[in-house]
């Protein structure tokens, strides 16, 4: 397996030259870097106009690895090959390095750039890039890629650190302005002193902007940080999302490019996406994918606008006994929650699950902004928020089935999309009857999250290792014995006029789905999912946009100049057992002739797993055109090839013979469109890492796109 990683953009408030004075004294050898043992140049040359300095070092380094692992390799340090390429007109140093030793067992290469920084010409930026793919390595390939990388880190952290040692070096030295490149005066001509050219290019990014935020660049002599505009800036990682190692930076950073380039929508921010690395410990790909999950679940049902278009029903405002209230001592945002004076059964008789989950997403959601607001209050990360549930007055009304099963579909919704936000939870005043609550709730907690649960029986909150050790005294509500008056609305019991008939609540179930533009639907091998559009009108255009959440599938369009009519539903003897292919009503019959009764009108489009598919069609003929999403299962691998490693991961993901998609269509008439062509151009998206490339099918009359 090939180990990547990316830096950030780390910025030196220095100018270029005085940075490589400062490089060049790490040579030939650093005692700083105890594994940088020595160096020798093995070629050197520069250009006639002397712009330009191409030096070759033979590095030779000290693994810190056992013993017995260097006799087995049988070396004693390992030689690596240095190709450093100064600029000076334009102000660049561009470092190319690569192993010699074990080259064809191990192949390790890095990248490394200094350049003037975009803004400011008297700044200097600098970029890392590396890879590790261990072929072979006598059968230890897993304990020299994790020596490889531990060593790999502990220099990157080192790096910055050495250079501005020397700047201090040579600052003690006197050496505080070394003046720029100038092109050499011919002798015999008048003396002309050339400006020197610049190269204050953008910061390459991968997509990424500019730098640091600034309308006037002479005007940063302060120093500044990132902005979230600037999402690779080091400086920028360090003031909003904390002190992370250089591999938690890079995969932070290589998972944003990703994103910046697959996926289609709002980009979460980078303090959102660093808690998904956290909740699956870094591992780049397992995180992806736990992201790309939950983005598909917020656009299909619209959570980022959920802030500004859900207005909290008065029964909530009045009932529901939870607030935010101040901050804790490490500045996170305090949510409060009398659970115990909150009458859960009276809430889900009246408003049914649907109201307290959206009720709760809300919670989330402002805890996010809340969380940012923090960050630049208090001018450090704050990504999460404490939570203080009192619990007096909890009974066993509290454990009526419905609302416990409530309770358990909003946990479950929240760990799956609100990972690492919940910083610390104290649980006060618990009754008898919590530890019956608390085996009803606990394993649909992850684990890393029940060990910042805290609780506290009876008054035990009020003595030395309670609630002031996290709360400040000034601030702990009066209910709980403080001084400080908590505007949270008491809770109380709901009047059963205010119930609502269990026919009411089943036709509310599952609105946070139906509230969506998009809708789900699940194929099965065997039974595709059809719909059936009616066109009166020629030249009309049907247009998609479709998500594969699980699976592949097929994607079809066909045309019938005759209405189809739905198959009965057949059962399996006299049990009464529905068929699979009775799961989804069959639009096209199967007595059906393809080019008789039936026409397809665009080429089939196979669609994997996390992919977004956007297109339209235009249609020639009235009549009825029927959309369709069949199962695909990978071929079969034939005997002589090995199986596809994107085939065997398909299987792993796809445990079953079903497909899931979420799609919406909609149809233009042709005097809407006609002259609009540009405004149906198929769009990119993409949610899963399976996806690698991009296909799209067009014909003169249909175009579609995918995006992986």
């Amino acid at each position: 397996m090939v180990q990547e990683y990316q830096s950030p953009v780390r910025v030196y408030k220095h100018p270029f030259e005085l940075i490589m004075a400062a490089y060049h004294r790490r040579f030939p050898k650093c005692p700083l870097i105890p594994v940088f043992v020595d160096s020798e140049i093995i070629n050197e040359s520069q250009s006639k106009d002397g712009s330009t300095l191409v030096t070759e070092r033979r590095c030779m380094i000290d693994i810190d690895a056992p013993r017995l692992l260097k006799r087995i390799a049988g070396v004693d340090y390992l030689y690596f090959i240095q190709r450093n390429t100064l600029n000076r007109r334009d102000r660049t140093l561009h470092i190319e390095v690569h192993n010699e030793t074990f080259s064809s067992r191990v192949i390790v290469r890095e990248c490394c750039n200094y350049t003037v920084h975009p803004e400011n010409e008297d700044w200097t930026c600098f970029e890392q890039t590396a890879s590790l793919d261990i072929k072979s390595f006598f059968g230890f390939e897993s304990t020299a890629e994790k020596i490889a990388m531990k060593q790999y880190a502990s220099s990157i952290k080192k790096g910055k650190e050495i250079i501005e040692y020397y700047l201090r070096e040579l600052e003690e030295e006197g050496v505080t302005y070394i003046p720029r490149w100038t092109l050499p005066v011919v002798s015999g001509t008048a003396r002309v002193q050339l400006p020197p050219a610049s190269s204050a290019r953008t910061i390459p990014a991968k997509g990424a902007k500019n730098g640091l935020d600034s309308k006037d660049p002479a005007c940063l002599t302060e120093p500044v940080v990132g902005s979230p505009d600037d999402k690779l800036d080091a400086d920028y990682i360090r003031r909003y999302l904390g002190d992370l190692t250089p591999l938690q930076e890079s995969c932070l950073i290589r998972l944003r490019q990703w994103l910046q380039e697959n996926h289609k929508g709002k980009i979460p921010k980078d303090q959102h996406v660093l808690r998904f690395l956290r909740a699956r410990d870094f591992s780049l790909d397992k995180a992806r994918e736990f992201l790309c999950q939950s983005l598909t679940w917020r656009k299909q049902h619209q959570v980022d606008f959920l802030l500004d278009t859900w207005k909290r029903p008065q029964l909530l405002q009045d009932y529901y006994s939870g607030g935010w209230h101040h901050h804790d001592r490490d500045g996170r945002p305090l949510y409060i929650l009398r659970l115990g004076q909150m009458d859960t059964k009276g809430l889900v008789r009246a408003m049914g699950e649907e109201v307290l989950l959206r009720q709760v997403l809300s919670i989330n959601e402002e805890g996010l902004r809340r969380c940012e607001e923090n960050t630049r209050v208090f001018g450090r990360p704050i990504s999460c928020w404490t939570c203080l549930v009192d619990l007096e007055g909890l009974n066993m009304r509290h454990l009526w089935r419905p609302g416990v099963k409530a309770l358990l579909r909003i946990i479950e919704v929240v760990e799956a999309n609100y990972p690492e936000t919940l910083g610390r939870l104290l649980i006060l005043r618990a009754p008898r009857v919590f530890p019956v609550l608390w085996t009803l709730v606990s394993p649909l907690i992850d684990e890393n999250t029940r060990k910042k649960f805290l609780v506290y029986a009876g008054n035990d909150y009020q003595g030395p290792g309670g609630l002031v050790d996290y709360i400040h005294k000034e601030i702990i509500p009066d209910f709980l014995g403080g001084d400080c008056m908590c505007d949270i609305p008491e809770g109380g019991m709901v009047p059963k006029s205010l119930y609502r008939t269990a026919e009411e609540l089943e036709s509310e179930e599952n609105r946070l789905l139906t509230d969506s533009i998009y809708k789900s639907a699940s194929i099965f091998k065997g039974a595709p999912y059809e719909m059936l559009i009616e066109i009166t009108e020629a030249s009309s255009v049907i247009t998609w946009d479709f998500d594969v959440s699980k699976g592949d599938v097929i994607f079809n369009i066909y045309h019938s100049k005759r209405a189809p009519q739905p198959a009965k539903r057949d059962t399996l003897g006299a049990h009464g057992i529905t068929s699979l292919g009775a799961v989804n009503a069959q639009l096209i019959d199967r007595s059906w002739l393809l080019g008789k009764d039936y026409s397809m009108v665009e080429k089939a489009l196979t669609c994997r797993e996390g992919e977004s598919v956007q297109g339209s069609h235009i249609t020639r003929w009235p009549g009825f055109y029927i959309l369709q999403w069949r199962f695909h299962s990978s071929p079969a691998c034939s005997a002589s090839s090995l199986p596809r490693v994107d085939d065997v991961l398909a299987s792993l993901q796809v445990s079953s013979h079903k497909c899931k998609i979420m799609y919406y269509t909609e149809v233009l008439a042709s005097h809407d469109f006609r002259g609009s062509m540009t405004s149906l151009e198929s769009s990119h998206s993409g949610f899963s890492q399976l996806s690698a490339a991009t296909t799209s099918s067009s014909q003169s009359h249909a175009s579609s796109t995918i995006s992986r």
